[in-house]
C-alpha cells in the first residue's frame, strides 16, 4: 500500500488521503490509464489520466497550480481530471508514500503567506510614499531583497496561485516561497537577529 492523496477535479471537494494497493487502484482514481507528472522539488508524482485531453476531462485547477508553482516550466500546460499525488518513485522504480509534511502543508486549511524576491533595487524600495511599501515589507533574513507580502491566504493552493501571478505579472519579482503563517514568527526572528541561539 502506498499513501496517497486523491485531488478531485472539483476544487470544492476535499483532498482526500488513500492508501493505493496496485495500478488498479491508481486507475480507478483518475478513471483511465495513468501519466505520472513528477514535481521533484517537493519529491511527489502527480498522476493524471493519460488521455484526459483527448477525452475533454475538465481542468483540474488545484493539481495544474500544484505543477505549475513548482515546476516553472510548466507554467502553460493544464491537467485534467481527478489526479493522485504519491512521493517520487524509488530506486526500483516503485510508488512511495507522500510525506507526512507533504499531506499537511496540502490539506491544511490554515493561513499561508507569500515572501517575494525582487530583482535589483526598484525605485518604489526606497520611496516611502510608494504604494508597495504598504503590500509588502522588507525582510534581511535569506537577502536583503527578500519582502513578505501583507495578505495572507486561506490555503497553500491560494498562496501558490497568488505567489504564482506575482512571478508572472509583476516584472520586479524574480522568485517567491509559500509558507505557512504559523512560521513567520521565526522567520522574522531570524531576519532580525532576535532568534534564540541554538
Amino acid at each position: 500500500m502506498v499513501k496517497g492523496i486523491h485531488v478531485p477535479v472539483d476544487p470544492s471537494e476535499p483532498l482526500e488521503v488513500c492508501d493505493f494497493a496496485n495500478l488498479a487502484a491508481y486507475q480507478a482514481a483518475v478513471e483511465g490509464w495513468i501519466e505520472p507528472v513528477d514535481i521533484p522539488d517537493l519529491g511527489i508524482t502527480i498522476y493524471v489520466n493519460e488521455e484526459g485531453r483527448l477525452r475533454h476531462l475538465p481542468f483540474n485547477s488545484l493539481a495544474s497550480f500544484l505543477w505549475r508553482y513548482n515546476v516553472p516550466q510548466s507554467r502553460q500546460a493544464m491537467l485534467v481530471g481527478n489526479a493522485v499525488i504519491v512521493g517520487m518513485p524509488d530506486e526500483d522504480g516503485d510508488n512511495t508514500d507522500v510525506s507526512d509534511e507533504l499531506v499537511a502543508m496540502l490539506t491544511s486549511k490554515s493561513e499561508n503567506a507569500v515572501l517575494i524576491k525582487v530583482g535589483g533595487s526598484p525605485a518604489w524600495v526606497s520611496d516611502p510614499r510608494s504604494r508597495m511599501t504598504c503590500v509588502v515589507l522588507p525582510l534581511v533574513y535569506g537577502g536583503p531583497n527578500w519582502y513578505l507580502s501583507s495578505a495572507r491566504y486561506a490555503d497553500y493552493f491560494k498562496a501558490a496561485i497568488w505567489a504564482m501571478v506575482l512571478l508572472e505579472r509583476w516584472s520586479d519579482a524574480v522568485d517567491t516561497k509559500v509558507m505557512p503563517a504559523t512560521d513567520l514568527p521565526a522567520h522574522l526572528q531570524r531576519a532580525t537577529g532576535t532568534a534564540p541561539s541554538d
